[in-house]
């Protein structure tokens, strides 16, 4: 028999969600467009979030993770001096002045990219890495593979347009959850305003990290193909949102656009704490058992970033087929807790017997079958 039931949640919706904002989003005018809860992974908000779309420099921040797993790995140090080519020297576009021939700290060519969004040391890591920039692309476009961007080839270190180059809204936060997660010691650079190099100083320019919203990265990028775009990251009360909008006409769009989605995303929105660890949800009828039933439990804490309206219509439904034939062992899985709200994803968190349940002896199972047969046996 398929069990469903229905589980009230008695959590106060002012206690988890202190806010004043309309959770009703009008949509964006970017081309390609995603807002994600980092510790859910729940998506807030998206547009066309898997069209494949130029990057223009927020391709950088592979060419950064590339790197950064190097430098874990020891093939590079901070201090590592790396030489700068004709090719690295001649990129176009954004450049960190680099000068040719000379020697550069690996430390200072990832603040060159990072910060000022240098395309000459962007190229002149890829060459460190991958021995050419050619090379360095197609490991890119192989890790991009490895990491899940399904949608995602890179043909460059810098962005530079070309038609084997693209992302999407979707495998760019793919990309920046893997940096900030796994290299937060070097992801540091992203949130630093400026630096001087060779006696000129240089800007970031991700306009969210003047405008007081806790952002601390990550990249943008233009080009004439790719419009205004960037990618997003701040934290506010140790949450974390990570936004990529792609497409927007001009740089004061860009800016505008990026601080109304990110506002939007912690003012109209909350991670609400839904199940306990070891908290006991339903009881499973056990068929032949020493005891007639089975608490069920959730191994872990269950947490959803929802809107309040997601919230007020949140719906749990324990689904199992019962009665479950005896032995049973604790933590056996017997079943699903599934977390339905509109808009929103359907959730399946699995559920555990909470203790033993031994099998009936002999006797006891001959008893039983007979009571069932005679009492308990009707269709």
């Amino acid at each position: 028999m398929l069990k469903k039931i229905i589980i009230a949640f008695s959590v106060s919706l002012a206690v988890l969600m202190p806010v004043t904002a309309s959770a009703n989003l009008p949509e964006s005018p970017a081309r390609g467009v995603i807002l994600l809860d980092a510790d859910t992974g729940t998506v807030l908000y998206e547009k066309n979030a898997d069209e494949r779309l130029p990057t223009a420099s927020m391709s950088k921040v592979m060419t950064a993770y590339i790197v950064f797993e190097a430098l874990k790995a020891g093939r590079l140090t901070l201090d590592t001096k790396v030489p700068v080519s004709e090719h690295a020297w001649r990129q176009e576009g954004s450049r960190t002045y680099l000068e040719l021939g000379s020697q550069v700290r690996v430390e200072d060519l990832i603040k060159g990219m990072v910060i000022q969004s240098g395309n000459d040391a962007a190229v002149a890591l890829a060459e460190a890495v991958g021995g050419t920039e050619a090379g360095f692309a197609s490991m890119a476009t192989a890790r991009a593979q490895e990491l899940g961007m399904t949608n995602s080839s890179f043909a460059n270190a810098s962005g530079m347009p070309d038609p084997k180059h693209y992302s999407t809204a979707r495998d760019l936060a793919t990309l920046t959850l893997h940096v900030i997660r796994e290299y937060p010691e070097y992801y540091k650079y992203d949130s630093e305003r400026e630096w001087t190099y060779n006696n000129i100083r240089q800007y970031n320019r991700n306009p969210l990290l003047s405008m007081n919203i806790g952002a601390d990265g990550v990249k943008t990028g233009h080009t004439d193909e790719s419009g205004y775009s960037l990618i997003g990251s701040a934290v506010q009360n140790g949450r974390r949102l990570i936004l990529v909008v792609m497409g927007l006409p001009d740089a004061q769009a860009r800016a505008d656009e990026s601080a109304r989605l990110m506002q939007w995303g912690f003012a109209s929105t909350g991670v609400y704490p839904l199940l306990k660890a070891g908290q006991v949800l339903d009881n499973a009828a056990v068929w032949m058992g020493a005891q007639a039933s089975v608490p069920l439990m959730v191994k872990d804490d269950v947490s959803m970033t929802l809107t309040r309206e997601a919230r007020s219509a949140l719906k749990a439904e324990v689904v199992l087929q019962e009665p479950v034939p005896a032995p049973v062992v604790a933590g056996q899985q017997m079943g699903v807790v599934r977390l339905t709200a509109p808009g929103l994803e359907t959730k399946e968190y699995p559920l555990y017997a909470q203790a033993d349940v031994a099998e009936l002896g002999f006797l006891s199972q001959l008893t039983a079958k007979a009571h069932y047969m005679f009492l308990g046996g009707g269709d």
